[in-house]
Parts: structure tokens; C-alpha cells; sequence
């Protein structure tokens, strides 16, 4: 089967998840694995030491590695779960809304601007909204989820691609955009777009097309 350039971090799952299966290891552990990573990411933005944004873009690629690796776990060991799937969720939603919140935290105790600190805050508002607003949306749209989990859907329009990119190619990756930033020691860059796009993402829930489409 001929796999698709994007998102780009398939291509590095699906080698790991070769190896994964091999070993005694299940959906649950490998997402708690992801979980563990971004939130080392976060604790590394925070720190002190030297080459923090490369070191966190490193982390933060192992987490969406894991996090690819955990739903491909729990169809092939066949342990796909409503607990795990609302796990992945939640893993999704906190890694992400703490990285922005420590990388305001961190470039508003460099910097001296309170700013910093507020975009940390308004993204990960933002992040959670989105989380909490998924869940809700879903709940009165049963049929919508069953349609998209049943088959696999394809944008049709412009504004059905800009969507997808936006919300679904674009975060799938969104791991190396810190890494290059992190190499150039400019990960702080987020910040601004984290606090606009978090809520351009939540908002876009609303266009039905967007719980529609998935990586």
C-alpha cells in the first residue's frame, strides 16, 4: 500500500509500531509513554539548561510518534477501547496546553514581558475549549462520528482543504515545526500563533466538515 508524504511523522510510527508489537507492551502504556514525553517537553521549556527548544522539539516528536503508535497498537493487539480512546484525547489536549503555557511561563521569565505569559495563557484557554467543545459537539452529532469513524472522507471544496490543513495535516506535524524552531533557538515564535490559532481551531468545530476529516 502506497503510504501518502503527510503527515510526515507516519513514516517514523509506522517502523515503530513494528517494533512495539513484538514486544509485551499495550495501547494504554504506549500512550501514557506519549504522555510522559510532552510533558517532559514542557518541564525542559521551563528549565535552565542550554538548547531547551531543540531539547523539547526532540521530546515532542518521540510523544507524536507514541501518540501515532497507540492507535496503530490497538487495532493490531485488538484493544481498542472507549477508555482509550477518550485517554489519547485527554493526552492530546494537556501535552499541547501545557507546552504553550510553559513556553510563556519560560520566554516571560527571560524576557521580562508579562505578555509572553498571557499568549501562554490564552493558547492554552484555547486548547482546552477545543478539548472540552470536541466532546460536547460530538455528543449531539452521533451521526457525523459514526459516518467518519465508518468510512475514510476526502475534502471537496477549498474551504474543506483549508480546514484539513489547518486542523489536521499541520497539527499531525506540528512537532517538527519545534524542532526547526528549537534549532534556531526561536521555538517563542509560537507563542503569538498558538494564542490566535487555538481559537481559529475551536471555532472551526463549528463547520461541520471539520469533525468529519481525519489523519
Amino acid at each position: 500500500m502506497q503510504q501518502n508524504l503527510f503527515p510526515l511523522i507516519r513514516h517514523f510510527s509506522g517502523p515503530v509500531t513494528n517494533i512495539l508489537e513484538k514486544l509485551p507492551v499495550t495501547a494504554n502504556m504506549v500512550t501514557t509513554a506519549s504522555l510522559l514525553a510532552g510533558l517532559s517537553a514542557s518541564l525542559i521549556i521551563i528549565s535552565n539548561l542550554p538548547h531547551t527548544g531543540l531539547w523539547a522539539g526532540v521530546l515532542m516528536i518521540v510523544c507524536y510518534i507514541l501518540d501515532n503508535c497507540d492507535g496503530e497498537i490497538a487495532r493490531l493487539k485488538n484493544q481498542c477501547t472507549t477508555f482509550g480512546l477518550h485517554y489519547d484525547s485527554f493526552v492530546d489536549w494537556i501535552v499541547h496546553a501545557m507546552f504553550f503555557l510553559a513556553l510563556g511561563y519560560a520566554q516571560s521569565a527571560f524576557s521580562g514581558e508579562k505578555w509572553y505569559l498571557y499568549l501562554g495563557w490564552i493558547a492554552f484557554t484555547g486548547a482546552t475549549i477545543n478539548y472540552i467543545l470536541g466532546y460536547i459537539l460530538d455528543y449531539f452529532d452521533t451521526e457525523n462520528v459514526t459516518a467518519s469513524e465508518g468510512s475514510q472522507c476526502h475534502p471537496s471544496s477549498m474551504l474543506e482543504w483549508s480546514i484539513f490543513i489547518f486542523r489536521e495535516l499541520t497539527r499531525a506535524d506540528f512537532c517538527f515545526i519545534i524542532l526547526i524552531l528549537g534549532f534556531f533557538d526561536k521555538v517563542w515564535v509560537l507563542l503569538p500563533f498558538g494564542a490566535i490559532g487555538s481559537q481559529v481551531y475551536w471555532l472551526a468545530l463549528f463547520i461541520k466538515s471539520a469533525r468529519r476529516f481525519h489523519v
